[in-house]
């Protein structure tokens, strides 16, 4: 059974809901507070194109060393009122534990000189790669890939990490195949069902590790789901409103990690997280328009409406002009999050004007972005909540998503073309087929299902 369940909103006033300010904050030994009114750049970084193996760890650890370094040199010249850091493990560095864990002790050093020199409070968030699916069909509970991966929480936990977090892929051997043929049921059976089993298993582990080791589970990302819908949407694959339905759908999921134990800040990539912000009340990571040195997007000012971290979402040690790329993108996120906390200390009404402004700025222009309007991520947050299960609400998400988009698009509040309307409508007539019995949808999807790529048993159906 889940540690807790969330069955309302933690933020149910639109004027509460705003960046910088949680109403659960979660507070380090070093003081640096995150959700308690200031929001704080969270910059992540990775290597330039090069090979990772024992002949190159040398090289590897330097390259780690010259970006934290660069960066905290730049936060203190800048004045940053605190950083956060965040470590992705790449396959290799997951695959053999000890070389992601050597990179975790090289950041640890740099961010506690810092702030022992500087006074600029510190936190380190690992992200290990979900690498389970490096078998084929995925083997998502045991074996060697899932006892490294486990193996590198705890060591990463052991060398210093603060916060846990992970982009985990269950359910994407079903769900990419239903992004590229619209198949709405597909999604929420790979989100829904398979995705929200998944996420128990993983989450009760990861909480475990956390609190043997003292580090705390911040929270998981659908970037494999979502993100990959929005990317297609922006090279013209698939319809926005798809991607826009899709990023709702992903909610539920998500919120199985916080069910389990998570506390926050949720990670960056992981867009919904508006709606876990509003429905657990825990602080949250987000990126936008700095995020532009990793993918594009059609959300660039309004992701920064309701964070209590803005992140770049990561960026290769290259050089450019100006610098090294990991240290531009630090300046960034300083000078992004330095005006938010500044119009936020001239008081509430400030601080909700600048929100609207980033809304204002996007909303309009993608259902992408409507879907992450705070009022509208109220509404829908309100209607998930009242299912108790991650089907049930990834099935009332579908609903009342497509619902909220068709009523949008006919007033005018957001831009749909003509094709973009008639998708609304085929994905409307597909929500309607689903049914409430969870059992049901199974048995009638997972007989379709091709055995070489999904493993129904790994999900215990």
């Amino acid at each position: 059974m889940p540690t807790k369940t969330f069955s309302s909103l933690a933020i149910s006033n639109l004027d509460d809901f705003i960046y910088g300010v949680s109403p659960k904050p979660v507070t380090l030994k070093n003081g640096l507070v995150i959700g308690g009114g200031i929001v704080y750049p969270e910059l992540n970084f990775t290597l330039p194109e090069m090979s990772i193996s024992a002949e190159t760890m040398a090289e590897v650890r330097e390259q780690y060393s010259q970006m934290i370094n660069g960066a905290c040199t730049r936060a203190a010249e800048l004045y940053a009122r605190g950083l956060v850091v965040e470590f992705e493990l790449l396959p290799d560095q997951t695959l053999v534990p000890e070389w992601g864990a050597d990179v975790v002790l090289i950041l640890r050093e740099a961010l506690d000189e810092l702030q022992a020199k500087h006074d600029i409070p510190t936190a380190l968030r690992v992200t290990p790669n979900d690498i389970r699916e490096f078998s084929r069909p995925p083997v998502m509970r045991s074996g060697e890939y899932v006892m490294n991966m486990f193996r590198s929480f705890e060591l990463c936990a052991q060398a210093g990490a603060d916060f846990l977090s992970i982009e985990s892929t269950g359910g994407k051997e079903v769900h990419d195949d239903a992004i590229l043929n619209g198949d709405l049921p597909r999604a929420v059976f790979a989100l829904g069902v398979l995705g929200g089993r998944d996420m128990a298993y993983l989450w009760q582990r990861i909480t475990e590790i956390g609190g043997q080791y003292g580090a705390q589970p911040a929270g998981d990302s659908a970037c494999g789901f979502g993100n990959t819908a929005m990317v297609l949407a922006e090279q013209h694959y698939i319809p926005r409103v798809w991607a826009a339905v899709i990023r709702v759908l992903s909610v539920a999921r998500s919120l199985v990690a916080f069910e389990e134990g998570a506390i926050g800040p949720n990670k960056d990539c992981a867009y919904e997280g508006p709606y876990i912000k509003a429905i657990t009340g825990c602080p949250i990571s987000l990126e936008g328009a700095e995020a532009a040195v990793a993918h594009l997007s059609p959300v660039g000012n309004i992701a920064r409406a309701v964070a209590d971290l803005w992140s770049n979402e990561s960026v290769n040690n290259v050089k450019l002009l100006g610098g090294m790329a990991p240290t531009i993108s630090l300046e960034q996120l300083v000078y992004a999050t330095r005006l938010m906390n500044t119009a936020a200390q001239k008081g509430k009404e400030s601080a909700r004007m600048l929100r609207d402004w980033y809304v204002e700025s996007d909303a309009a222009f993608d259902p992408q972005a409507y879907v992450l309007r705070p009022d509208v991520v109220l509404k829908l947050a309100a209607e998930i909540i009242q299912e108790p299960t991650p089907y049930l609400r990834t099935r009332r998400a579908a609903l009342c998503t497509l619902d909220m988009l068709r009523n949008a698009a006919a007033a005018g509040q957001v831009q749909t073309t003509k094709l973009e309307s008639r998708w609304l409508d085929r994905l409307a007539k597909q929500a309607d087929t689903l049914p409430i019995d969870e059992e049901e949808l199974v048995a009638s999807i997972g007989p379709e299902l091709d055995e070489s790529k999904v493993l129904l048993r790994e999900y215990n159906l």
